[in-house]
Formats: structure tokens, C-alpha cells, sequence
């Protein structure tokens, strides 16, 4: 004892010491390697119970219990039965002497060390482990400490970590659904006690005022529901301890629900006592009741608090203040808690048949709390209402409405009594009055998710599409009103200048871009779904914004050189800010819509269109013509940017209209022909005068976009004759730097002169396409654009010499002769092309290339990567003419760039040579393999005859050799390259493969899933592993797996026989899945367990 007791101060000291500042990181390896080696022990367990008896020392507890669990779960299969046995008997005594002392998380610790033995014993050797738990939850004294083991056994025994073999964890999951009821029961009795118990207490005060109120809402929605009588029942007002424990039976029950299957254990009783829980998140009046509490249960009270008059603590309400908001907190965390359950039930799309009256009867109580939720009164505002829950309870919330859109609607929403309309207008409410942006954009996703789910619905139903329709049409107006009032500055402006149009998020737009762009997705969907109502409600709104932005004309005042817009007063300025961004957005939407104007619809919408079309041509011309983006302003920071936006999106929205304009040219204009001219005519003049160096660059580009898109999608013949047009060609091609255009436009106008001449026009037959003229025309733009490349020849000085690969201008230069090859291979010819690679072969010696690889992220990385990415245009040339070149690429690839690569990270390089290994390949098959016709459909025909069988095998260890490297990116590209060539190719059917690869790459593959290095790629390899034994089943289970089993370092011959015995022979995918999941996990477990024995230990 006397020792036992000078190792406890002994170990105290050395913790205590392990933790102070000041000691040294040395002294702390010395301290842990003596810990480490004192844990490693035979009957290291008897002392850590001694300390953990007579210990007060926080780090000696964690310690001694990290033994304990150390023990358990890599050792106990060596601790003798007796040891075992004493060890399940002292744990929970004492648990039970030390709960209430200990720290709350060292008293976590010692529950989870002795469920994990549970996890092992029980019911075999530790029976009672299970019933101790139920024991100690009906007891009233000890129920929270029966909840943390329970939550604790739910957590460490449904859903096991790996070091549990596959047979143990479903015997386990087994014995815990069939505790399930029996819980269940238990956790609803304790619900419903607590709560019945504080209701008596909390329903002495005279009634509120509201609660009539809300009876009539409920008796609304749901008639004679028997819910609207229990959900009315003035809330219980709990004490700490109840609240504390309600809080772990809902934590309890949040776990169990996320893997019990949903079944009738879950009672309506215990729905209804959830729900009342729930409550708790949405109830304002707590605020009120919570002064009663205190006065009553606070000896510093300062007198009974009357409803609304609460002092709030920032203003000095002292404990009063501070206890009523920590208590409404805590109010909130059980609301938060009870959605939380409810939110794990709605999740499984799995729903029974018997389960769907409960499903049904969830929906009616949590509309209840919707009700509640967006009820006005004279006290609150809905937004009011909001913005005073607690965030965590209105997210939950939003995450069960779109729960429920997204996975139970389809299920609900033809029930009768389910009232989904007067659903639809509580949702409207809620997401109208969230009190912030990201609350209203997750509902705005609810809404497409419901918009999509009715499109959907009318799609499959065309019979009854109209009386569909009409049952929602009220809804999906009042919507698209509202989401297009949301976008418009006119009437939401305080929370729009909230927003940042500055900082780009991961998907490289601002908080701005994205409230647009999610606002007119759901205004395209019901445009969708309404198109004339949504068409007559945009459509004037955006007429009313266009006829400020047409009459800023006579505001125009021209002194001398200088043009300046006269609306000088503040209010003016701020007004004409606000129309110009509403217009700028509506424009957008109108833009979004065009795809609702074409194909099918395009005669029955064609008037809606033209209106539209000719009127963005008008504002497009007037905006061009009046140079609005040049003229000075009262407050050019916020007016200019805001002309220059306006002008831009009138022309992309235009832009948006080419589908239409080309199925106008195709269908109606030998009718139309005057109509469809000036509106081509007029879209070119608007662009034309902005394709300039001095225009402001946004506006440019849209200008410059609106060409390519009439260019290459309408196609009108008469286009290359129009003044506008010749007046850009002559832009283009003349030599005046001054006005070059910025390098994007310029290849954007270049793209569109070049469409004009080279691609055919609509409507008219072959020989009408004139081109012979426009070839010439092409020649004479290619002849000016590329005039001073061609200078470059006489002027420049050029003598042969081996280049410097890490340059910035070679690496432009094989940027260069990368488009050349994709885009005019065939054209540049064999000979030609022949002479360039060979050029480059030859530049690039090993040296070189072994420098370059080296300096990752350099310019002569970037020029090998460019190099290999020409050589794969090379290689995927059909017909004969480059195959002369495969053996010199290969040559590179292998000899020179892979063992450079082989052993280094290099993942830029390697991913471009790999691909490039997979092309040759893919593309070149027969340049290994001499398959003839005949072969390939004869029955019991000789093999296909193999060639280059070197360089083929090299390929292959190279793809082998990447399976063992850390590289998740590459070790993905190349499995789906082998896996690529197997269905296209039968590569893992050839017999070379089969018989000197094909196993090797199985046991990698299994290694790989055995040292879980690539875990994200589970499904992938099993996959790949299943395709190469499918190729011959019969030799995978006789031949491999038994020799795999026999290689397997750290496990005995009984545990191989197990592995192989539960390695059932399947041959279907799912089932050869789950075997090679359970021989991986199974494995593990034999090796970790084998690993933690003690020397000598004899086993059975």
C-alpha cells in the first residue's frame, strides 16, 4: 500500500509536471516515454485503480483511465479471465462512488472505458452490462449518469470503429435493436413525466391572450387534429436539473434515431412529447415566464417581473437579467435538441408502410410549430418573432422544411389530410421574414427544390397539368412577386446595401452576384411553369426602370468638350442610383428567361419575345449612340459604374436572345425578312461603336460576346456587308498600336470575323454559300492579323542553338505550338508535322529534362507539361500517318521523363504523363496487339499475336508502381485509365496481363485498402479489384486468395481460416463488396488485436 501510494504522488508530480509551462519539450519526451513504458506493464491496471480511488489530480485520472482503454481495446484478448472479470467489477462501482465528484469529462472517460468492454463482453461474459444501464436510467437519482452510458453505448456500439471484426459488429447491432423498444419506452416515460410535472406548475397563471389565437390557427390547418389540443397546452416551465436531464434523453434520442430503423417502436406518445420539446425553440413567451421563476427560486430576486418588462442585462439587470438570458438559452438548446430528433427521422427516405401514419402525423405537429413560428400579433412582427430565436433553432428548422420538401412531399402531398397549400403560404411567410441572408437563401433552395418536384410532376402528368397547376397557381404568383421585389433596391433596399458586391467566395462570385443569381433561378423555374403570368409581371417592371434610364437624355448638358448628366441633388442621385441597379437586375432576370421563348413555344411566345428582343435592341442602340458610360456626374463613384452595368447587362441580355433570333431567321423570316434585318442591323450598330479602346473594358467584352454570339448561332448571310461590320475588320487589320484593343477583345473579335467567313450560313443550299469569295476574305484577315509574326522572319536574327528550356519565352512558344496542333494538325500535314516533333525530340535531352522536372512550378516544368500535352494531340491522330513517331515518344516517356518522376512528388508532370502512357494506349492498341476481325468473333481462337511487349509491360509497372505512392490525385487518374482500357480494350482479359500482372495488381490494390492510405477511393478500388477476378473467378478464390491469406504478415493459421471461410464466393458486385470489406476490416482487426498481446501469450 505504502508503495502504491508513493508511485500515486510519484505520477502525480511527474503529470503535474508534463503540463507546466516551463518544461521543456526534451523533458516532456523523457516524461511521456516513461508513462508510455509504466502503461506497457503486465497488471499496469491494478495500480491505475488504486490511483484512480485515491487520486484528486485531474491529469492522473485521464491517465490512468487512457490505460484502462488502451487495455480494452488492443489488449484484452491476452488479459486473463479473472483479471477480466475483476475489472467488470471494479469500473462501475466506481463510476457509482465518483460521478458526482469527478469532472464531468473524466466521468465521460470511465463511462466510455467500461461501454467499451461492454462492446466486448456483452452478453457472453458481462450480461448484466445492458440491464445496469436500464437500471440506472429508472432510477431518478442516477438517470443522468444512465443516459451518458446509454448515449455512450449508442454512439461506441451501433456504429463501431474498425477494431471490432464484421461478425462482432452485426451481433452487436442485433442485440441493440432488440433493446430498442424496451429504451424507447423508457426515454418517453422520462419525457413525458418532466413534462407533465412542471405543465401543473407553469398552468397556474391566468392564460395569455394569444393562446386563443392560436388555437383558431391550428383549427385552421389541421381539423379536429387530436395534437391541436396537446400542442396548445401552455408550455412546462423547467427546473436546472430537469432541463439538464430532458437535454441528454434528446441527445439520447438524436443518436438512436440517426440508426434505428424507422418502425412503431417510435410511439405517437413519444412524437407528441418530442414536439412538445420543440416548442421550446419557438415560444417567445418563455421570456415573460421565466421572471416567475426567478423570484421564486432566487433568494437575490428583486421582485416578480411582469410579461414584457424584463430588464435586459446590458442595461444593468444584474443576476436577474443574466439568469432570464442564460435561462432562455438553455429553453432554446432544448428546441434546438427535439429538431434535432425530429430532423434524423425525417432524413430516412426508407419509410415503412406502417411507419406512414406517423410520418404524417410528424408533419401536422411540426406545421403546428410552423404556425407558431410566423404568427403575427400586436406584440411581434413575424421578422420580430425571428430574429429573436435562437439561430441554431431556425436553422434546424429550415433544415426539416427542405428535409421534408426534398425527400417526403411526393409521399404527402396527394393525402387529404395534409393541407399543402396553406403549407406553401406558412413557408412563404418564414422565408419573406428570415432575419438573415443565409437563412433566406436556404429557403429560396426549398422553394426550387418544390418547384422542381411540381414541374417534374406536371411533366409526368399532362393529362391533368391545368387543374395542377391551378391548385398552386396562387402560391407560385404571390412567389415570383415577392422573389422580384426581394432583387429591387425600389423595396428592399436596407438589406441589399448589405450585401458585398467586393470579396469573391469559392465559386468566384460576391455575396451580391449570388442573391441575384439563386433569386432568378427560382423566377426562371416559375417562368417555367407560368410563362405568360411571370412574363406580364416582369415585363412592366422592367418597362417603368427603362423609361428613367431612356429620359436621362434630356438631363444630358454639353459644354465645349465635355458632356455631363444634370441631376445634382442628393435624393436625386440616391434615386436614380436605385432605379439604375433595379434595372440592371430585371435586366438580368429578362436574360435568364429567354430559354422559355424557344423551341417548341417559339410561335405561341413569339409576340412576347419580339417585344422583348426589340426592346433590349432599342435600349442597346440609345445607350451606344447617347455614350452614357462617358458622361461626368454628380457622384461618378456610384452613377457611372451603375450606367456602365446598365449597359452592359441590355446587351448580354440581348446576347441571351441569339437562340432566339436564329430560330426567328430559320422559321419566319421569308415573312419577316424587313423585321429580322433591322434588328440584326440595330444589335450591330449598338455593339460596333463600344469595340474600341476607350470604351470602359465590362462594356467592351459584352460588346465584343454579343458579335461571337450573333456570329456563330444566328448567322445571317448579309451580315459580312453590314457598314458596322466592315468598320471592326478594318479595326482589326489595320497597324495602329494606339488603338489596339485589350487582348481578350481582340480575340474575341477575332472569333467573330473569323465565324462569320468560315461558318456556314442557315437556310441556304451548298452552292449558295459563296466560298470561294469568303475563303479569300478569311486569307486576307489571317494575312493582316498575323502581318507582324511574319516580319519577325527578316528582321530577327535567329541562330541555331540548343534553347534554354526553363525561359518564359520557350514556354510561350510551346504554348504556341499546343493550339497549333489542336487546331490545325491536319492541316499543317504529315511532313511538316514530322519535322516538328522530331525538332523537339531531339531538344530535349535528359539532362535537360531531368532539371526541369526537378524545379517544380518553373517555367521548364511548365514547357514539359506543355510538351507532353502536344505529344498527346500527336497520339490521338487516327489513321497511319504519326505511328511512325510512337516508338521515339514512348522512348521519352519511359526511359527519359518517368524515372525522373518515378520517386518524386512531380503531380503536375506525372498527371500529363500518364495520360499520355493511357492515349498511346487507348489509341494505338494495335500497335500492341495484332487483333484480326476474324480472331475477335471465332470461338476457341488463338491468342492475339503481341508486339513491343517490352515497352507495353514498362507502361504497365509504371501504372503499378503509382498504386504505391501517396498521390490520392494520380493513384485516382490511373485507376481510371486501367479501368478506361479494360471496357474498351479487354485489357485485363489479354492474356499477358492475366498471367504475369493481373494478381499483382489485385494484391496492391488490397494492400492499399488494408493500410487505408486511399480511403476516399474505397469504391473505386473494390470496384477495380472486382473487374480484374472477374476476368477468371474461379482462380481468384482457388489460387489468390488463399495465397494472399498465406502472405499476410500478423495473423495465425486459425484466423486465416476464418478470413477465408467469411470470404464468401460471390460473384455479383454488391456481394463481392461487402466480402472484401469484411476481409479488409476482419484483418485489421486480427492484426491490431495480434499486435497488442503480450510476448509469450498462448491463444486458443
Amino acid at each position: 500500500m505504502a508503495s502504491e501510494e508513493s508511485s500515486l504522488r510519484a505520477l502525480e508530480s511527474l503529470m503535474t509536471e508534463f503540463f507546466h509551462s516551463c518544461t521543456t519539450n526534451e523533458r516532456k519526451r523523457e516524461i511521456e516515454e516513461l508513462l508510455n513504458n509504466f502503461a506497457q506493464q503486465s497488471g499496469a491496471w491494478r495500480h491505475c485503480l488504486f490511483f484512480l480511488s485515491n487520486t484528486r489530480n485531474e491529469y492522473v485520472m485521464m491517465y490512468s483511465l487512457t490505460v484502462f482503454e488502451n487495455l480494452v481495446n488492443k489488449m484484452w484478448i491476452g488479459v486473463a479471465s479473472q483479471d477480466k472479470m475483476e475489472i467488470r467489477s471494479c469500473l462501475p462501482k466506481l463510476l457509482m462512488a465518483q460521478h458526482k465528484a469527478v469532472p464531468y469529462f473524466i466521468r465521460n472517460k470511465l463511462c466510455k472505458v467500461i461501454v467499451d468492454i461492454g462492446r466486448q463482453d456483452w452478453p457472453m461474459f458481462y450480461h448484466d452490462f445492458f440491464t445496469n444501464t436500464l437500471q440506472l436510467i429508472q432510477s431518478p437519482a442516477l438517470a443522468p449518469l444512465g443516459l451518458v452510458m446509454l448515449k455512450t453505448t449508442s454512439e461506441e456500439l451501433a456504429c463501431p470503429r474498425e477494431d471490432l471484426s464484421v461478425a462482432r459488429k452485426d451481433e452487436l447491432r442485433k442485440l441493440l435493436l432488440e433493446q430498442v423498444p424496451t429504451v424507447l419506452g423508457l426515454l418517453t416515460g422520462i419525457l413525458e413525466t418532466y413534462w407533465d410535472k412542471h405543465s401543473i406548475i407553469a398552468s397556474t397563471p391566468p392564460p395569455s391572450p394569444t393562446s386563443g389565437e392560436s388555437v383558431e390557427l391550428l383549427g385552421n390547418l389541421f381539423q379536429g387534429s387530436q395534437y391541436s389540443k396537446l400542442l396548445c397546452q401552455p408550455m412546462a416551465t423547467l427546473d436546472n436539473e430537469s432541463h439538464q436531464l430532458c437535454c441528454l434523453v434528446l441527445e439520447c434520442l438524436a443518436h438512436l434515431f440517426s440508426w434505428i430503423p424507422l418502425s412503431t417502436s417510435i410511439t405517437p406518445t413519444l412524437l407528441a412529447s418530442i414536439f412538445h420539446f420543440a416548442r421550446f425553440g419557438c415560444d417567445l413567451r418563455t421570456k415573460a415566464k421565466i421572471g416567475s421563476f426567478i423570484s421564486s427560486n432566487s433568494s437575490s430576486s428583486n421582485g416578480q417581473l411582469n410579461p414584457g418588462t424584463m430588464p435586459p442585462t446590458s442595461n444593468g439587470g444584474g443576476r436577474n437579467g443574466q439568469q432570464s438570458e442564460g435561462n432562455k438559452v438553455d429553453r432554446a438548446r432544448l428546441g434546438v435538441l427535439a429538431m434535432t430528433c425530429v430532423n434524423e427521422l425525417v432524413s430516412k427516405n426508407c419509410v415503412p408502410v406502417d411507419f406512414e401514419e406517423y410520418l404524417l402525423r410528424m408533419f401536422q405537429q411540426t406545421f403546428f410549430l410552423l404556425q407558431r413560428l410566423t404568427r403575427e400579433n400586436n406584440a411581434h412582427t413575424v421578422k420580430s418573432r425571428l430574429q429573436e430565436l435562437d439561430e441554431s433553432y431556425l436553422e434546424k428548422f429550415t433544415d426539416f422544411l427542405r428535409l421534408f420538401v426534398s425527400v417526403h412531399l411526393r409521399r404527402i402531398e396527394s393525402s387529404p389530410q395534409f393541407p399543402i397549400v396553406e403549407f406553401l403560404a406558412l413557408l412563404f411567410k418564414y422565408t419573406f421574414n428570415q432575419p438573415n441572408h443565409e437563412g433566406y437563401f436556404a429557403c429560396l433552395d426549398i422553394w426550387s427544390v418544390f418547384l422542381d418536384f411540381l414541374t417534374t410532376k406536371i411533366k409526368s402528368r399532362l393529362a391533368d397539368r391545368e387543374s395542377v397547376l391551378n391548385r398552386y397557381k396562387d402560391a407560385l404568383v404571390l412567389l415570383l412577386r415577392e422573389v422580384l421585389n426581394r432583387i429591387q433596391f425600389r423595396y428592399n433596399q436596407a438589406q441589399l446595401e448589405e450585401l458585398d458586391d467586393e470579396t469573391l467566395d469559392d465559386d468566384q462570385q460576391t455575396e451580391w452576384q449570388r442573391y441575384l443569381r439563386q433569386s432568378l433561378e427560382v423566377v426562371a423555374k416559375v417562368m417555367e411553369l407560368l410563362p405568360s403570368h411571370a412574363f406580364s409581371t416582369l415585363f412592366p417592371v422592367l418597362q417603368e426602370n427603362l423609361d428613367v434610364y431612356m429620359g436621362l437624355q434630356q438631363f444630358i448638358v454639353t459644354t465645349g468638350t465635355s458632356r455631363r448628366l444634370n441631376i445634382s441633388a442628393e435624393n436625386d442621385c440616391r434615386r436614380l442610383h436605385c432605379s439604375l441597379r433595379d434595372l440592371s437586375s430585371l435586366l438580368q432576370a429578362v436574360g435568364r428567361l429567354a430559354e422559355y421563348f424557344i423551341g417548341e413555344i417559339f410561335a405561341a411566345r413569339f409576340t412576347d419575345a419580339l417585344a422583348v428582343v426589340e426592346r433590349l435592341v432599342e435600349v442597346t442602340c440609345y445607350g451606344s449612340q447617347t455614350s452614357l458610360y462617358d458622361l461626368e456626374t454628380a457622384v461618378p463613384s456610384v452613377l457611372k459604374p451603375d450606367l456602365i452595368d446598365v449597359h452592359a447587362q441590355a446587351l448580354a441580355a440581348l446576347q441571351a436572345y441569339s437562340h432566339w433570333l436564329a430560330q426567328f431567321y430559320s422559321e419566319v423570316h421569308s415573312q419577316n425578312q424587313s423585321q429580322f434585318i433591322n434588328l440584326i442591323t440595330s444589335a450591330i450598330d449598338a455593339s460596333s461603336p463600344l469595340i474600341t479602346a476607350k470604351v470602359p473594358e465590362k462594356l467592351l467584352l459584352s460588346a465584343c460576346h454579343l458579335m461571337v454570339s450573333i456570329t456563330s448561332t444566328v448567322r445571317p448571310v448579309f451580315l459580312v456587308t453590314l457598314p458596322a461590320v466592315q468598320n471592326i475588320f478594318n479595326l482589326i487589320t489595320t497597324e495602329n498600336q494606339t488603338r489596339r484593343l485589350p487582348q481578350e477583345a481582340h480575340m474575341l473579335v477575332c472569333r467573330a470575323l473569323s465565324n462569320m467567313l468560315l461558318l456556314p450560313w442557315p437556310n441556304l443550299p451548298e452552292n449558295e454559300q459563296q466560298w470561294q469569295t469568303r475563303s479569300s476574305n478569311h486569307a486576307s484577315l489571317l494575312a493582316a492579323l498575323t502581318r507582324e509574326y511574319r516580319t519577325l522572319r527578316g528582321t530577327v536574327n535567329i541562330t541555331p542553338r540548343q534553347p534554354d528550356l526553363n525561359n518564359n519565352v520557350t514556354d510561350e512558344m510551346l504554348a504556341f505550338f499546343l493550339t497549333l496542333f489542336q487546331a490545325l494538325r491536319v492541316q499543317m500535314g504529315v511532313a511538316f508535322t514530322g519535322q516538328i516533333i522530331h525538332t523537339f525530340l531531339s531538344m530535349f535531352t535528359r539532362e535537360q529534362l531531368a532539371a526541369s522536372i526537378l524545379q517544380e512550378g518553373s517555367a521548364g516544368c511548365r514547357v514539359v507539361q506543355k510538351f507532353l500535352k502536344i505529344l498527346q494531340v500527336v497520339v490521338q491522330e487516327p489513321g497511319q500517318a504519326f505511328k511512325p513517331f510512337l516508338p521515339n515518344i514512348l522512348s521519352l516517356c519511359m526511359e527519359q521523363v518517368y524515372p525522373v518522376v518515378a520517386e518524386r512528388s512531380s503531380p503536375d508532370i506525372k498527371a500529363e504523363m500518364f495520360e499520355l502512357l493511357y492515349q498511346i494506349l487507348h489509341q494505338n492498341w494495335r500497335y500492341f496487339f495484332k487483333t484480326s476481325v476474324l480472331t475477335s468473333v471465332q470461338r476457341g481462337a488463338p491468342e492475339d499475336t503481341m508486339e513491343n511487349e517490352a515497352q507495353f509491360t514498362a507502361a504497365m509497372q509504371a501504372f503499378g508502381q503509382s498504386f504505391l505512392q501517396p498521390d490520392i490525385h494520380i493513384f485516382k487518374q490511373n485507376l481510371s485509365y486501367l479501368e478506361s482500357l479494360n471496357s474498351k480494350h479487354k485489357l485485363y482479359h489479354r492474356k499477358l496481363f492475366r498471367t504475369s500482372m493481373l494478381l499483382h495488381f489485385i494484391n496492391v490494390l488490397l494492400q492499399v485498402l488494408l493500410h487505408k492510405s486511399h480511403d476516399l477511393l474505397q469504391e473505386e478500388i473494390t470496384v477495380a479489384i472486382y473487374n480484374m477476378a472477374s476476368v477468371d473467378f474461379d482462380a481468384f478464390y482457388s489460387a489468390f486468395m488463399p495465397e494472399f491469406l498465406n502472405g499476410c504478415q500478423g495473423v495465425d493459421s486459425s484466423q486465416r481460416t476464418v478470413l477465408a471461410r467469411n470470404f464468401k464466393l460471390e460473384r455479383d458486385l454488391p456481394s463481392f463488396t461487402q466480402s472484401v470489406q469484411r476481409l479488409v476490416n476482419d484483418l485489421r482487426y486480427y492484426r491490431l488485436c495480434n499486435s497488442s498481446l503480450p510476448t509469450g501469450t498462448i491463444k486458443l
